[in-house]
Order: C-alpha cells, then structure tokens, then sequence
C-alpha cells in the first residue's frame, strides 16, 4: 500500500523500501516463502514426536 504524507509529502512504499535497502524486490515473496517451510518442517518435527504421558 503505498500512501503519501500530506504535511511532509514523504511517500511510504513497502516496495520501494525493499527495493532500495535490500536491493531485490522479490524479497518479501521469498521472506513469505521461508516462514512458510520453516512452519511446515516444524509441523513435521512435531508430529513425529512420541505422545507425552501425563500421570493424573
């Protein structure tokens, strides 16, 4: 979204930002994409765990 400061007339662009500080703009599809295996690999971490007894 980008949106424009009517006192200061600075302009926000989440894209240009990516763009100018890390240089490549596919940077927040590949952010998405990491958190996304990240989360999967846990979820088989997860599941592949014995059950835990709890005494009652």
């Amino acid at each position: 979204m980008r949106q424009t400061d009517k006192e200061s007339g600075i302009v926000n662009d989440a894209n240009d930002w990516v763009t100018e500080t890390v240089g490549n703009p596919r940077y927040p599809l590949e952010l998405f994409r990491r958190v996304i295996t990240v989360s999967l690999e846990t979820m088989k971490i997860v599941g592949s765990l014995p059950g835990l007894e709890l005494w009652a």
